[in-house]
């Protein structure tokens, strides 16, 4: 049984487009790398028939991997998000009561996390630490470096 990825509609609509372009472009480009380095000679000692080969078996499991994701998506409807408690699509205000930082992150399911936009996975740490709980609460969450305390500070979509 797949996993069931929650994303959001314009987190399903980047990932078809990679899809799209992975099969439509690159595809076809690894190919013709492949048959330019097939003409060139003896395979078994041709490094760029050998790296063409070795980018396709990259590529193939790239293609393979978005099309399970793409398959067993379910989108979530933003609207319906509930900010009474931590949940997936939540934005989030947290006060780190170590160093007193404020941060915002919006939980997000793993193929649309990307921590420049302040989108983290809701199976980090941090995300599994802060689902469920409401405002004004502590979180103690256990990461790599130790345990971090984070006041809920605001629950927003």
């Amino acid at each position: 049984m797949a996993k069931v990825s929650y994303v959001t509609e314009e987190g399903l609509t980047k990932l078809k487009k990679e899809l799209e372009q992975l099969i439509n472009v690159e595809r076809p480009a690894i190919s013709r790398q492949i048959a330019e380095a097939r003409d060139k000679g003896d395979l078994s000692e041709n490094a760029e028939y050998d790296a063409a080969k070795d980018a396709q078996g990259l590529l193939e499991a790239r293609i393979h991997k978005l099309e399970e994701i793409v398959r067993h998506s379910r989108v979530l409807d933003e609207s319906r998000v509930d900010t009474s408690s931590i949940q997936i699509l939540n934005r989030v205000k947290l006060k780190n009561l170590k160093n007193n930082a404020v941060v915002e992150y919006t939980l997000v399911s793993e193929s649309e996390a990307n921590l420049k936009e302040g989108k983290i996975a809701i199976t980090t740490p941090i995300g599994k630490g802060l689902v469920g709980k409401k405002k004004g609460e502590i979180a103690e969450i256990q990461v790599p470096a130790g345990k971090i305390k984070f006041e809920i500070l605001e629950i927003s979509r």
